[in-house]
């Protein structure tokens, strides 16, 4: 068993930038830092025989990015014809204005201020851009507003920050919610399951080959943590502070506000059930 074979969701080796899938082509955004990874992850997704492209999460506003993503496009014969977000995080989104006038394209968003045009996106609609089926699938919990996009021919989902390709991902309270986070994560858990797919096309780190397993792992992680939060309350920590500080004791430091945004998610989901 090779190593990457041993990691939750089998993470794929080599470089990020460039074919995924038959119809995914992913261009690494340089914005690499402790919480993008490698960067963002913007994903151009298109029909093989089609010149038409659909672009997901033009990322930071780096006009040479932004560029770098219109030129692979057409190095392929496509043309950009509109751009999804997941999600509205700055990593994600904020180059999505100046993108949609570097293609004249417009911008589809679940949240309406992301929105550049008149339409938005709704639970279970097909985007079929040059023939291409992609379907939404509604997943909040890390943003109240986040989304995935299942490519049902390349029995693949892109997760956003959903699913990361490397370590979890940070439930962002209180926007985020851990008890819709886990619902999402069930439904995805049902893609894999009874709709075949098997890769996850996130938004940093690798392609994973496992779309189950690193659910799975996510949904055991988040149980784990979430009991020894319940348990250092029960032992006297009572601040999210003094909570991230006894149960993160092993994570980078670097991290640890942006765990404490996870903890302040768990303490809310505890109280909500009963459970401090």
């Amino acid at each position: 068993m090779s190593d990457a074979a041993a990691l939750p969701g089998q993470p794929r080796g080599g470089v990020l930038s460039g074919p995924a899938t038959d119809r995914a082509v992913n261009v690494l955004a340089p914005n690499a830092s402790a919480m993008t990874l490698d960067g963002t992850n913007t994903w151009i997704v298109s029909e093989p025989d089609s010149d038409l492209a659909v672009v997901i999460d033009p990322g930071p506003l780096d006009d040479v990015h932004l560029r770098t993503v219109i030129d692979t496009a057409e190095k392929a014969g496509k043309r950009v014809a509109l751009t999804l977000l997941t999600h509205g995080h700055p990593d994600h989104a904020e180059g999505a204005a100046r993108f949609a006038e570097l293609t004249r394209t417009s911008v589809r968003a679940l949240d309406p201020a992301l929105r550049l045009g008149d339409e938005g996106l709704a639970a279970g609609e097909v985007i079929s851009t040059g023939g291409l089926e992609m379907r939404v699938v509604p997943t909040p919990g890390h943003t109240a507003d986040s989304l995935c996009f299942h490519l049902p021919a390349d029995g693949a989902v892109l997760t956003g920050d959903t699913v990361l390709g490397r370590g979890t991902t940070v439930v962002a309270h209180p926007d985020g919610r851990l008890g819709d986070y886990l619902d999402s994560l069930r439904r995805l858990r049902s893609l894999a399951v009874d709709d075949g797919v098997h890769t996850v096309l996130p938004g940093h780190g690798p392609v994973l080959e496992d779309a189950q397993g690193v659910i799975e792992y996510y949904l055991a992680h988040r149980a784990h943590r979430l009991a020894q939060v319940e348990t250092a309350v029960e032992s006297g920590y009572a601040s999210a502070s003094a909570v991230v500080a006894h149960v993160y004791a092993d994570v980078d430091r670097s991290l640890w506000p942006a765990a404490e945004l996870s903890v302040l998610a768990q303490l809310e989901y505890l109280r909500e059930h009963g459970l401090i």
